[in-house]
């Protein structure tokens, strides 16, 4: 086991540390890594505390005067985390403050009752199919790993592998560290079954792929595709033309994991893929951040947005479902 001493090499982080939820690091380093999360937040996010008290003050009382909105939660904690996502412009958070209620509310069998216990979400995760890294990268971001080869589709549905990402994402979310210096994802697609892509609706992963990404307030920095076989390329094609062009550009392509330890140190990954700590040891330190946060999750359940209509839509040209059906068309699987 890697001891707590496993922290910060210098100020500006050129190697990663450790988070231990347990076990609070030192005064002393707490300290360099508060600094070093205040520089990213004054230099990326332009927020300061004056910005930061005035637009939390002026978003409680939009969303104490907006009538759609009906048990919002009020804290600094969950609020910052869309106004960091959106820089501090209060039309912009406002309005994934609504989108963000609207995906809960339409998709409420993958976004409420959110409780890591759940024995669907725990075998997955045991499984290895996807969790964060204890170790941050060499920017501070939160390593997140996702295995497909370990999402078995006779045994887990298309729900159960979006709830898997929402119960981590939402947990993660709630860090003040990672909402300022955001996420850096590894997938591995090898040896994934292409039975994961048929069983989702065409639909639903067309508008789940487009809502995410404008919906939930995270600062996706870098997204490292290890391993794409050709005919998941596809898919790749149609996810990209429902995102930010932002998203497309951080996104990454790696053929071997020597490739990936070029841009992410080998010690923030599973000793399976070249690091220091196994899977299963990264995943008994996840369910301790878990279970500190599982009551926080399922209090969530009690936001509600009665209607939709003070979201600003943009037309869009795009045939979602004859998209992805061109795409599911390529492909030919027993």
């Amino acid at each position: 086991m890697v001891c707590a001493e496993l922290v910060f090499a210098s100020l500006e982080m050129t190697t990663a540390h450790l988070i231990i939820p347990s076990q609070p690091e030192k005064g002393e380093v707490t300290e360099r890594q508060r600094n070093f999360v205040l520089k990213v937040a004054a230099k990326e996010l332009k927020e300061d505390e004056q910005t930061r008290e005035q637009c939390l003050a002026r978003l409680r009382e939009w969303i104490h005067q907006n009538r759609d909105i009906q048990g919002c939660i009020l804290d600094d904690r969950f609020l910052l985390r869309f106004l960091r996502s959106k820089k501090f412009s209060l039309h912009m958070t406002q309005q994934m403050v609504l989108k963000y209620l609207n995906l809960r509310k339409c998709f409420s069998h993958i976004c409420s009752g959110l409780d890591w216990k759940d024995e669907r979400f725990l075998r997955l995760l045991n499984e290895g199919y996807t969790f964060p890294s204890p170790f941050r990268d060499k920017n501070g971001r939160r390593v997140v790993l996702t295995v497909l080869k370990k999402f078995n589709t006779s045994l887990f549905t298309s729900t159960d592998m979006a709830r898997a990402h929402t119960i981590t994402y939402e947990t993660m979310m709630d860090d003040e560290e990672t909402q300022v210096l955001g996420f850096n994802h590894v997938i591995d697609i090898a040896g994934a079954s292409p039975s994961i892509i048929t069983m989702w609706p065409p639909n639903e992963f067309a508008t789940l792929v487009k809502w995410a990404d404008q919906s939930f307030p995270m600062r996706h920095k870098e997204i490292n595709v290890v391993h794409l076989p050709s005919m998941f390329k596809y898919v790749y094609d149609f996810a990209a033309s429902r995102v930010s062009q932002k998203i497309r550009d951080r996104t990454k392509f790696h053929d071997t994991l020597a490739d990936l330890h070029k841009v992410l140190d080998p010690p923030t990954l599973p000793s399976e893929y070249g690091g220091i700590m196994s899977t299963n040891e990264m995943i008994e330190l996840w369910k301790e951040e878990l279970i500190n946060k599982r009551d926080r999750l399922l209090s969530y359940d009690r936001m509600n947005l009665l209607s939709d209509q003070g979201i600003i839509r943009r037309r869009t040209k795009i045939n979602d479902a004859d998209s992805l059906n061109g795409s599911f068309r390529r492909l030919h699987v027993d």
